[in-house]
């Protein structure tokens, strides 16, 4: 189990020049690192992978960012721009060495209307036959999907482990798995420790948050029991620190941190690591 850290907690975009974080990112005790790529050419991705490598560090994940214009659930339009966007992200991952590839594939993030039974079955439908396709696309050149259930503030679509569980099992593709996200969790699940369990095997992915986006250890989370159901399911996948600050403006409005939770960014990343590194493990 690698504890790695998200690129959002300091830059979007991420490109080239944010590489300077990587020695930082090491020296505090990560092993991977999650780049959210908001746009595949933001960056050099053979850069990146030369900088990852110096450093010591993998790219343990690739997090999509689903803004406006990108809904599998939306327009035409939307539907095939993100269908092209996934692919590149798919196709341009092993430059990286990474494997997984992370995200809330449905919808645009943000999308949360009160739908009538008949839209929301009409939706289901369309976005489980595009997953069909995205996940066999991936998993023929070895990457997996992990789809996110968000909290129902931003989210109408996908809230809850077991809503994840039922999507994964239509799509019944090995290459498309779940990641589950404390701070999410915490807002929709009864027992983030049980869903845990409940995802076992379909579990791909881990973001370790704190309850109010901050610190993980820092909050009101069972991290205790979250460590006992990983251990329980035998998960051997990354745990990635995501959370947010106000220094990142795009992330900041989007994840709404109207207040500054942590004093610096790098609180986060120190103390985050330390306590995943000794209470996981």
């Amino acid at each position: 189990m690698r504890i790695g850290i998200n690129t959002f907690l300091f830059a979007c975009p991420f490109n080239d020049r944010h590489c300077r974080w990587f020695p930082k990112f090491r020296a505090w005790g990560f092993e991977s690192v999650e780049i959210a790529v908001a746009s595949p050419d933001d960056m050099d991705w053979a850069h990146v992978r030369r900088k990852l490598d110096a450093n010591g560090l993998v790219a343990g994940s690739v997090a999509a960012a689903f803004g406006p214009g990108r809904d599998l659930r939306g327009s035409p339009a939307h539907q095939q721009a993100t269908i092209e966007y996934v692919k590149t992200l798919v196709d341009r991952m092993p430059i990286l060495g990474s494997r997984t590839l992370i995200g809330p594939f449905y919808s645009e993030v943000g999308r949360a209307d009160a739908e009538t039974p008949a839209a929301k079955r009409a939706q289901r439908k369309l976005v489980v036959r595009h997953l069909k396709a995205l996940a066999a696309y991936a998993g023929d050149r070895g990457v997996t999907l992990c789809v996110e259930p968000l909290n129902r503030f931003e989210t109408d679509f996908l809230n809850t482990c077991d809503q994840a569980i039922e999507l994964v099992e239509a799509v019944d593709d090995p290459a498309l798995k779940i990641l589950l996200d404390t701070f999410h969790m915490n807002i929709e699940e009864k027992n983030q420790a049980a869903a845990i369990r409940r995802c076992g095997k379909r579990l791909g992915h881990l973001h370790a948050s704190g309850s109010d986006r901050g610190t993980p250890g820092t909050d009101s989370i069972d991290w205790t029991g979250i460590a006992a159901a990983l251990k329980a399911i035998r998960y051997d996948g990354d745990v990635v620190i995501e959370s947010f600050t106000q220094d990142v403006k795009i992330i900041a409005r989007a994840a709404a941190i109207w207040r500054r939770i942590e004093p610096t960014q790098e609180e986060i990343a120190v103390k985050g690591v330390k306590f995943l590194r000794k209470t996981l493990r």
